[in-house]
């Protein structure tokens, strides 16, 4: 399963390394970060992670296949 991510605000680089799964862009006013989650306990520990580091998931959607 592929999956987007939009975090409010610019990440820095070293918060974007905390993703290495993920690939990511800056879009305005927010950072998208993507790629494919294996299985439900990935899907929450990416959760997990950005809510350890402060971060506010704006949304978090599956992509088509």
């Amino acid at each position: 399963m592929r999956y987007e991510i939009r975090v409010d605000g610019e990440m820095s680089d070293e918060l974007t390394t905390a993703f290495p799964e993920l690939d990511t862009f800056v879009a305005p006013c927010q950072t998208v970060l993507y790629g494919k989650v294996d299985d439900e306990a990935h899907l929450y520990g990416l959760l997990i992670r950005f809510q350890s580091l402060g971060l506010r998931v704006a949304e978090f959607r599956r992509l088509p296949e």
